[in-house]
């Protein structure tokens, strides 16, 4: 059995003691999270750009290592850059 920590024992003992009870709305609430989600992640807009062959290159190269799609890892950058969580490596 796995050993658990103080706060996984009064979760395990507040579940096990039935003081957890479903939400009643639960399918709405579902179905609401469900369509921000697609909505977030719906990628329904095409661009075109004009990069050095190096820079392409690079990019290739980096998806290869991270084994996605090149224009996946872009579109993650993009992501990245415009909700402020992309981090940079200084070299």
């Amino acid at each position: 059995m796995l050993k658990l920590d103080r706060k996984e024992r009064n979760i395990l003992k507040s579940f096990e003691s039935n003081e957890w009870h479903s939400l009643e709305k639960h399918k709405s609430e579902l179905a609401r999270y469900q369509k921000y989600a697609r909505d977030t992640f719906q990628k329904n807009r095409r661009i075109n750009i004009r990069i050095s062959a190096k820079d392409l290159e690079g990019v290739q190269k980096r998806a290869l290592e991270e084994a996605i799609p090149y224009q996946t890892l872009l579109s993650s950058i993009i992501h990245k850059f415009v909700s402020g969580t992309l981090v940079t490596k200084r070299v």
